[in-house]
């Protein structure tokens, strides 16, 4: 990208300073502070400040396929089916390369800020791999996509919302899934997330967490803005909008409604081949997906959960899932009350 071509359309402002003083507190991982940005108030760290207009002006390509949600929504499992999907169900290369090198995700970098990148390079200095790939990670999304061969499809992921990804996404009827999930699921899982990567660093309990996340102040939140947006341009020929839970339910009907979407619907044997890799206790131990080379560089923090929660249907499952909820019922009241009036204003089921 040569220029900007189109000027940023919102407004970035500050979070005020003492919310922003008690959030420094609490997300070791960010130095700076906090910004809100546009009438929805989507939450970034201090560095979308300087780079939104890069990332906005970001080229995307008429045969891209992107994946967008809310955080902990199942991207991950969703971002390997359709990777294997339109790729000829290529199990080997998907071993061989890591996920986050074969769909790459736009703007992590915004989250690596340059003090904690100081850390790492200096805990891995004796690594010249380790340091390669720290600096790697840390560079702009809209660089690191933007330089690969226009001959090699792209796969991106994004946590933005529809209003902040580049125009030239929807201009040039890009193939974009997204995938919602329930917000208290999201909300428990973005929890141990927080806690899990440094670059978020979250020290706090999981009731204060709860209140950030229901006030908007986590990473491109608020939730109900996010997936109302989505809604609305869920008729759109080359958007397919999924729910997670539908997700579990029904995996082999959503292998095949994302088949048919991408054009590269499979046959049973293949079916049945993707639905064994894809089953939580194979990709809880796939080190392609599960955030391995991460881990390696000391960006997720031992003692923490790890990367792939268990994500199951059943009620053990969906209380292991909720269980900061299961065992404060007060909290679960008000969460239950939230989630029951955003419903009703925003007319999202």
């Amino acid at each position: 990208m040569d220029k900007c071509q189109v000027g940023f359309p919102y407004d970035i402002c500050d979070v005020d300073a003492a919310t922003n003083a008690e959030l420094l507190e609490y997300f070791t991982g960010e130095r700076t502070g906090f910004v809100q940005v546009g009438p929805e108030g989507y939450f970034f760290p201090h560095k979308y400040k300087v780079q939104a207009e890069l990332y906005y002006n970001f080229e995307a390509r008429p045969d891209d396929v992107w994946i967008t949600t809310v955080p902990r929504s199942g991207t991950t499992w969703t971002q390997e089916l359709i990777w294997l999907l339109a790729n000829g169900l290529d199990f080997e290369m998907a071993q061989q390369r890591p996920l986050t090198e074969r769909f790459p995700f736009l703007e992590f970098p915004l989250f690596v800020h340059d003090a904690v990148k100081a850390e790492l390079l200096a805990e891995n200095r004796h690594s010249p791999a380790a340091m390669e790939f720290i600096e790697h990670i840390s560079q702009p999304g809209y660089e690191t996509l933007g330089e690969l061969p226009r001959d090699r499809r792209r796969f991106i992921k994004t946590h933005f919302p529809f209003s902040l990804m580049p125009p030239s996404v929807l201009e040039n009827k890009c193939k974009i899934i997204y995938v919602a999930r329930n917000p208290k699921d999201v909300a428990v899982s973005y929890y141990h997330l927080n806690r899990l990567f440094r670059t978020q660093g979250y020290i706090g309990d999981f009731e204060r967490y709860w209140r950030y996340f229901q006030q908007g102040l986590n990473p491109w939140l608020p939730y109900y803005s996010h997936v109302k947006e989505a809604k609305q341009h869920s008729q759109l020929p080359n958007v397919l909008y999924l729910n997670y839970e539908d997700m579990l339910v029904d995996l082999p009907g959503t292998v095949m409604s994302i088949g048919k979407f991408l054009d590269c619907a499979p046959d049973a044997v293949g079916l049945e081949k993707l639905l064994t890799h894809l089953s939580i206790q194979n990709f809880r131990e796939n080190k392609s997906v599960n955030m391995h080379e991460m881990a390696a560089v000391g960006i997720l923090k031992q003692g923490e959960a790890g990367f792939v929660r268990k994500g199951g249907k059943d009620i053990t499952a969906k209380q292991h899932d909720q269980k900061e909820f299961v065992d404060n019922p007060k909290l679960l009241k008000l969460a239950n009350d939230w989630i029951q009036q955003n419903i009703e204003l925003n007319d999202i089921k």
